[in-house]
């Protein structure tokens, strides 16, 4: 198993990531400013972009799927304003990357990835690094988690989706908060929801662009 201390290689690189990428940007919540300076990103990549881990913008992790760049990963973390007791399901595993934040922050972690093998590696990843209360699911996350009558504090989608799919909108707690980049293959804006007397209030973050929800409830495949 791999201890956070022994990470030594890039943690200059690390560093300079949290102070220039999201310090010197809009990311204050001190919680997430910790968990990104101690998350080693370079294993989440592919060995071959190890020395780019820690520059500004999304990297190829296969099957068609990219790991997004750190700021955006530590903008969506802030905006779910984690205290540690929740539980938050993320659709869209991929790297692990963003899971592994997200199990620093919150009580438990429920991720779903339609890629058996991005799964299977992002579980090795995080089991390396000794993060142990994840729970995985290899299906269509546009279904939510299939415990339907399971709710969560808090939804994170790292695809975009042209609208908060209605498994998605049940399975979110009252009062809890949702995360999703909101648009077309092209132009998404990331949105926050929060959920007053069963409805979704939207407040608009910025523009962005992600790789597309695929499923039932999502994107087709093309």
């Amino acid at each position: 198993m791999v201890s956070f201390e022994e990470i030594n290689r890039y943690s200059v690189q690390r560093q300079q990531m949290v102070e220039r990428d999201l310090k010197g940007r809009d990311i204050t919540d001190p919680r997430v400013l910790e968990a990104m300076s101690r998350i080693p990103r370079e294993l989440f990549v592919k060995p071959e972009y190890a020395s780019q881990a820690y520059a500004d913008y999304p990297l190829p992790i296969g099957l068609g799927q990219t790991i997004s760049q750190p700021y955006i990963v530590a903008l969506m973390t802030q905006c779910l304003h984690l205290k540690g007791n929740e539980t938050v399901l993320e659709i869209g595993t991929g790297s692990g990357y963003q899971t592994a934040v997200l199990a620093l922050l919150a009580r438990r972690v429920y991720t779903i990835e339609r890629f058996s093998e991005l799964s299977a590696r992002a579980q090795a990843v995080l089991a390396n690094l000794g993060i142990d209360n994840v729970e995985f699911y290899v299906g269509d996350g546009s279904c939510g988690w299939p415990e339907k009558d399971k709710t969560f504090n808090r939804i994170i989608l790292t695809a975009a989706a042209a609208s908060v799919p209605e498994l998605l909108e049940k399975q979110l707690a009252e009062g809890g908060l949702l995360v999703a980049p909101i648009g077309d293959n092209w132009n998404q804006t990331l949105t926050v929801y929060q959920k007053k007397n069963g409805v979704l209030h939207p407040s608009t973050v910025c523009g962005c662009r992600f790789v597309k929800l695929v499923g039932k409830h999502g994107f087709p495949e093309n």
